[in-house]
């Protein structure tokens, strides 16, 4: 087996900044009936009877499914509903997409998109929920600026976990590299 990517996977470009945010919103409007279906499920297991009693357990069982849900999903196909949609794939430096070990390590760095700012709010005792709103995105445009200081315009999560997104739009599909074989 050769070093490196197959040459077709190494061949595919990096999607673009703005398709990478646009494909997270669409994830977080996809992940709410996820997250309302596991919150339902939680509630009646553990005979919940306010929304503030057991958060903490609540939301360490909400961060299990997700990571279920986003680990599980890349290491089948590569890619979530959300990617499929616009067309990215995450890939292991092999070309395939990631085993379930970095899958769920690449579930657990991404959280880096988010922890500084709600790590920051709480410490400095914000309560506001627009203020942490607004933390969290400042903290998101800035995650996300760091790609542009990398020629591959990988993010910090994808080049620590091995992984990388590519555009699949650019992949030729097999029907039509067998149509376009020569005779």
């Amino acid at each position: 087996m050769t070093g490196g990517p197959p040459p077709l996977a190494a061949a595919l470009p990096t999607p673009g900044l703005w398709r990478r945010l646009a494909c997270m919103s669409y994830e977080a409007v996809l992940l709410f009936g996820v997250v309302m279906a596991a919150g339902l499920a939680y509630g009646v297991w553990t005979d919940q009877r306010h929304a503030l009693q057991g958060s903490a357990g609540l939301q360490a069982f909400l961060f299990c499914v997700l990571g279920v849900y986003f680990a599980g999903l890349w290491s089948w196909r590569g890619q979530t509903l959300a990617m499929k949609t616009w067309h990215i794939r995450v890939l292991a430096a092999d070309g395939r997409p990631p085993r379930r070990l970095r899958a769920l390590a690449r579930y657990v760095a991404s959280w880096l998109w988010f922890l500084p700012a709600l790590a920051s709010a709480h410490a400095a005792g914000i309560r506001s929920v627009g203020f942490m709103a607004s933390l969290v995105a400042v903290g998101v445009a800035a995650y996300a600026g760091m790609a542009r200081l990398r020629a591959d315009r990988q993010l910090l999560h994808d080049v620590v976990c091995g992984t990388r997104l590519v555009d699949t739009r650019a992949a030729p599909s097999p029907a039509r590299m067998q149509h376009d074989a020569p005779p």
